[in-house]
């Protein structure tokens, strides 16, 4: 019963499969082999871009924070929900390797931007001229931290909002596929034909060992992107390990099979959890994170029957009256098992 995150599953047997059959024999390096060659055709077929620019790191951290120091200058604000990943969990990376852009925070339900409050901040930013940090760049994530998705009109109108201002849009896409299941788009309709400059495709979250492709839709930013990963220590010398993984990852349509299976789980779980005496929801479940709010005697009780999950906030503790409620995040992955999600609910029953 693991509900922590769909990082603490393993790896997918197809992706297995490839890192496998990538191991053999001697290839060129630096991306410069058959299969990193292989994957930048997929792709671009994949997001119907024939011109866009594909590379691989092996961490989400460093496919957003890359992307943003492509996207805005140093003094340059990074528009982002005040929930978003690149805000509450990456140790300041984005700055860091943007050599200090400044996050500014958005409001907005269930962690996606609202449009006006988009389109105040960055009015409001930058009044002071030279005195003020610049307006730079928008940054959202599909899906959100809080498991809700933008849908591409939603994704449209934040992207028009920064067009208004000259500014370029990331998509942090870590759970890309979780978001793309639950819609039913295709990927093009959920990025550039939605106005998105550049995307930090996951895979990681939902199968592979540890692999992100940064699609950038405009190849005129793909030169700098190439010195920008060097220089930050992200280009693989045996980068075939990489795209072996994306490949086996995108082949036969498995990623999308996988999320479509781990939002299944999550619905499971969500549904289970409202027929829970004190039971309810925090946000939608609308991709593979369940937020919910539980009496703590529940929570007390699943942890002691070998439930692992995280109370939301994490300051929340388990010590206290049995009918206080608590919050909780719940994650489900490619791996998780009609069983799991039963035992969990029955064990709360």
């Amino acid at each position: 019963m693991d509900f922590a995150s769909d990082n603490t599953s393993g790896v997918a047997p197809q992706v297995m499969a490839a890192l496998n059959a990538a191991n053999e024999g001697h290839v060129p390096s630096y991306g410069a082999d058959a299969l990193s060659e292989a994957v930048r055709t997929k792709m671009r077929d994949l997001f119907e871009a024939p011109e866009a620019a594909v590379y691989l790191v092996a961490t989400g951290t460093a496919a957003n924070a890359l992307s943003c120091a492509l996207l805005t200058e140093p003094w340059g604000a990074i528009f982002c929900h005040r929930n978003a990943h690149i805000e509450e969990d990456e140790c300041g990376a984005p700055e860091f390797y943007t050599n200090g852009a400044k996050l500014v925070l958005v409001d907005g339900a269930h962690a996606k931007m609202d449009p006006e409050a988009l389109e105040r901040s960055i009015a409001h930013t930058g009044r002071g001229g030279i005195h003020n940090v610049q307006r730079g760049m928008v940054s959202l994530t599909n899906a959100t931290e809080a498991g809700t998705v933008y849908a591409p009109e939603e994704v449209a109108r934040l992207t028009e909002i920064a067009q208004d201002y000259a500014l370029p849009v990331h998509m942090d896409g870590a759970r890309f596929a979780n978001a793309l299941a639950r819609l039913g788009c295709t990927p093009a309709e959920l990025t550039w034909k939605a106005g998105v400059d550049v995307l930090s495709f996951g895979g990681t979250k939902n199968g592979c060992m540890g692999v992100e492709a940064v699609v950038i839709f405009d190849p005129a930013r793909a030169r700098e992107f190439e010195l920008r990963r060097k220089r930050g220590g992200h280009l693989f010398s045996k980068n075939r390990f990489l795209a072996a993984q994306m490949l086996g990852y995108l082949a036969g349509g498995g990623w999308l099979e996988n999320a479509r299976h781990a939002n299944r789980m999550a619905l499971r779980l969500a549904a289970g959890i409202l027929e829970v005496d004190g039971g309810s929801l925090l946000h939608p479940t609308e991709a593979n994170a369940v937020f919910a709010r539980l009496p703590r005697g529940l929570h007390r009780q699943a942890v002691e029957a070998g439930a692992y999950y995280y109370l939301w906030p994490f300051d929340q503790s388990l010590d206290g009256p049995d009918d206080e409620l608590l919050s909780a995040r719940l994650v489900c992955s490619w791996a998780t098992t009609d069983d799991e999600v039963d035992s969990f609910l029955e064990t709360l029953a």
